[in-house]
């Protein structure tokens, strides 16, 4: 199952990179994009059944990404977002937690980290996706 992702950052290389990445690595869908506050607040509530992670960053052309995270708090369960951003401090983490936000995740070294994230909230309900190895240790 895909994971239909809409993605707020403003800058267009990252963004590239980033859903050519993701669909790649993990089974994720870009569903689309927006440069700023407004435009990804108004995308995302306007279409509340046609998303399952919005990822932000909190620097943005207009606006902020807080601003996104905020007007998605009431989201439908199961709608995950997580922010991507080259500021994950502590404090801006904590104040994304005051947010509901369900993940942080620094641009600089934790992407790996995100293509897992993306990877664990794609499988189905109930699939584990390590299966154990026969007593073995070969595979059957």
């Amino acid at each position: 199952m895909k994971l239909r992702t809409y993605i707020v950052e403003d800058n267009a290389t990252i963004r590239e990179n980033l859903i050519g990445t993701l669909e790649e690595l993990a089974s994720v869908e870009a569903v689309g994009v927006a440069e700023t506050e407004d435009d990804g607040k108004n995308w995302l509530l306007a279409h509340p059944g046609e998303w399952d992670l919005a990822i932000v960053d909190l620097f943005l052309r207009q606006g902020s990404g807080l601003g996104v995270l905020a007007a998605c708090r009431d989201r439908k369960p199961g709608q995950k977002m997580v922010v991507l951003s080259n500021y994950a401090t502590p404090d801006v983490r904590m104040r994304c937690a005051q947010l509901g936000v369900d993940a942080v995740f620094d641009k600089s070294n934790e992407i790996d980290a995100l293509v897992d994230y993306c990877i664990q909230n794609s499988a189905p309900a109930g699939m584990n996706l390590n299966p154990p190895m026969p007593a073995s240790g070969q595979a059957a």
